[in-house]
């Protein structure tokens, strides 16, 4: 049992630190960033206060795996690990995707 309530605080936890950069990101006045150690140009953003919210709303969204694995932990850990295997290798896939496509969608063509 306490492996399962130490489980939930970690995958709630890094839920919550995802969750908070998507309110960061709704919150920035300049361009919101993926990439580590990059910035982007707000010159070369169409709209971005709308570039900003889709991007909140990705990291939102992506905070949901933790959020599952969290939830799934108090009744079963490997069901758990699933969510969190999934969450860092298909979720983040998903993630670059979708980043990529709001890049695209805002950039100054």
């Amino acid at each position: 049992m306490e492996g399962a309530i130490i489980g939930c605080i970690v995958y709630f936890g890094c839920a919550i630190l995802i969750y908070c950069i998507g309110i960061y990101a709704r919150r920035c006045k300049k361009p919101m960033w993926f990439w580590s150690g990059t910035e982007v140009d707000p010159a070369t953003i169409t709209d971005v206060k709308q570039y900003n919210n889709e991007n909140a709303r990705m990291w939102k969204l992506y905070s949901l795996w933790y959020v599952a694995a969290g939830i799934a932990a108090i009744w079963n850990s490997i069901v758990a690990v699933m969510f969190l295997v999934l969450g860092c290798t298909v979720g983040m896939v998903i993630l670059v995707a979708t980043y990529n496509k709001i890049h695209e969608k805002y950039r100054v063509k």
